[in-house]
């Protein structure tokens, strides 16, 4: 479903969503399909659910997002991770 759709089929909620097709344009991800995982009363249980899926699947491209937002604005970050070596 696209953004629009599920606004419509779920209105004032917190979802877990997967995106299926997106691409990133000028920094910012554009998500064009999405799949609706769970809805949540609370940011703070769809939080909960985001960490423990994504604890078990962290290839997925998961967000946790409210239906209140009419269009979605999405950064992309690059995280530089810090390695360290053992002796």
């Amino acid at each position: 479903m696209n953004w629009s759709e599920i606004r419509r089929y779920y209105p004032q909620q917190w979802l877990l969503v997967e995106a299926i097709k997106a691409h990133t344009e000028l920094n910012k991800r554009i998500l064009e399909q999405l799949a609706v995982i769970n809805s949540f009363v609370d940011s703070v249980t769809a939080m909960q659910s985001y960490r423990q899926l994504h604890h078990e699947a962290p290839e997925r491209e998961l967000y946790i997002l409210h239906t209140s937002r009419e269009t979605l604005d999405i950064t992309e970050r690059r995280w530089l991770g810090i390695r360290s070596g053992v002796s």
